[in-house]
């Protein structure tokens, strides 16, 4: 969960323009969408940003751009763990910096550190979709190494098992099936919006009970 007096007092300039437009000031900290590879991170989030009036960053890209190497170069010639120190790395410079919509990895928030950063300084959602619909998705690339040498269900059912629970204590939980991208992010906004107002709503409660 993001830092409630950072999020509160941000949110007092934080208007809506419609249902459909970006908002007229900024969202007040960062989102950080996390779920499995296929989830439509990257897409949803790219959309979400211009909801949010923030700019969007893939997580994956910043890494890549940093080691100057692909994921996949970075998997075959250094191996997973250097993968997942650097991933960690640039989630923290990212989560330091002003806010964004953040594209995390399906692996980066499996960090408990990184997930630290989070709880104190962003808003996670995971975007839930089931293995079939993962599945197709997926198919549609071979960018993924964790799914190049193997049968990508078992692959993706397997990671499903590992990770669900811990993808479970992000702040919101959006399902996604087939419906666009446009659709989701209208969604997730749609959740962030009501936490950000109900977290308003409480800080005045406690005002009024402290008078």
């Amino acid at each position: 969960m993001a830092n409630s007096r950072q999020t509160n007092d941000s949110a007092d300039s934080w208007q809506h323009g419609g249902s459909t437009d970006a908002l007229a000031s900024p969202f007040p900290c960062s989102v950080v969408l996390v779920g499995l590879m296929g989830a439509g991170k990257t897409a949803v989030g790219r959309l979400l940003a211009e909801r949010l009036s923030l700019p969007f960053v893939d997580a994956d890209r910043e890494i890549e751009a940093a080691a100057g190497l692909t994921i996949s170069e970075i998997f075959a010639k250094h191996g997973e763990p250097f993968f997942r120190e650097r991933e960690e790395k640039v989630m923290s410079r990212l989560l330091s910096g002003p806010p964004h919509v953040i594209a995390a990895g399906g692996g980066a928030f499996m960090s408990a550190a990184t997930r630290e950063r989070i709880r104190t300084t962003a808003i996670a959602v995971w975007l839930k979709a089931d293995i079939d619909l993962l599945v197709k998705r997926t198919a549609k690339r071979n960018h993924r190494p964790l799914l190049a040498n193997d049968n990508p269900r078992a692959v993706l059912e397997r990671l499903s098992r590992e990770r669900d629970p811990v993808y479970a204590t992000a702040d919101i939980t959006v399902e996604t099936t087939e419906e666009p991208a446009d659709i989701v992010a209208a969604r997730v906004a749609a959740a962030l919006r009501a936490r950000i107002e109900a977290g308003r709503s409480e800080e005045h409660t406690s005002e009024l009970q402290s008078h």
